[in-house]
């Protein structure tokens, strides 16, 4: 895994997720909702995570359903 997460973003656990009653996946990244995920991709999503061994695979699962939302230009919310 050394070679996908080259930065170690996924051990500060930026996603989170939650899964709503009719099985819609909404990912959050800081807090804020970047994508929602229904039907069988859904489906494939949550049996990922529940085969995750480590919270970095969960991160990892959630990092590649989201595909490539950030390109460096975002402003971080810390102060």
């Amino acid at each position: 895994m050394s070679n996908i997460d080259k930065r170690n973003r996924l051990n500060e656990e930026v996603f989170s997720y939650r899964v709503s009653k009719s099985n819609t996946v909404f990912i959050d990244y800081a807090g804020k909702v970047i994508k929602s995920v229904k039907g069988k991709g859904a489906e494939r999503l949550i049996a990922r995570i529940q085969q995750a061994e480590t919270d970095k695979d969960v991160q990892l699962a959630l990092a590649k359903i989201t595909g490539n939302f950030k390109r460096g230009n975002e402003k971080d919310n810390k102060k």
